[in-house]
């Protein structure tokens, strides 16, 4: 299997708000960007929209490390929390309703077609994917902000 690397961020303008989403894929010396964003949204459903995108471009099932700068899509994907919410019918452990049952069953689905390594970055530190990502979420909820 390929390896490829994806970083992946979210932004949003207010929570609900204008938000978008970049995300980066690298592999083999080449890098491909895609971003987008929505009108009316909030930061986690960008964030996530980030990465479902990101693995919706893989043409094949691949190894991929997992970059990205918001915990929740981190932990609940290394720490399996978003399995057991879609194993309890979108329940959360204190049995309230776990919040974007839609995008994170698309996001399993699409992780379990490839091995995912996931990795935490510090957002707006010195990781240059992470900020190039976040220009491209920016730039995208900036269409919607105006």
């Amino acid at each position: 299997m390929k390896t490829v690397e994806i970083y992946t961020d979210g932004a949003c303008s207010g929570n609900p708000g204008p938000g978008g989403w970049g995300a980066i894929l690298r592999c083999n010396g080449v890098e491909k960007e895609l971003s987008g964003g929505e009108a009316q949204t909030t930061n986690n459903r960008m964030e996530l929209t980030g990465v479902i995108a990101a693995l919706s471009a893989l043409k094949e099932p691949c190894i991929v490390e997992l970059y990205s700068d918001s915990k929740y899509v981190i932990e609940a994907l290394e720490k399996g929390w978003a399995v057991s919410w879609r194993a309890k019918g979108w329940k959360r452990a204190d049995r309230k309703p776990a919040l974007n049952p839609d995008l994170w069953e698309t996001l399993l689905r699409l992780v379990e077609k490839n091995e995912v390594h996931c990795h935490w970055v510090k957002g707006h530190a010195d990781n240059e994917f992470n900020n190039r990502c976040d220009a491209l979420a920016v730039a995208e909820r900036d269409k919607f902000a105006q």
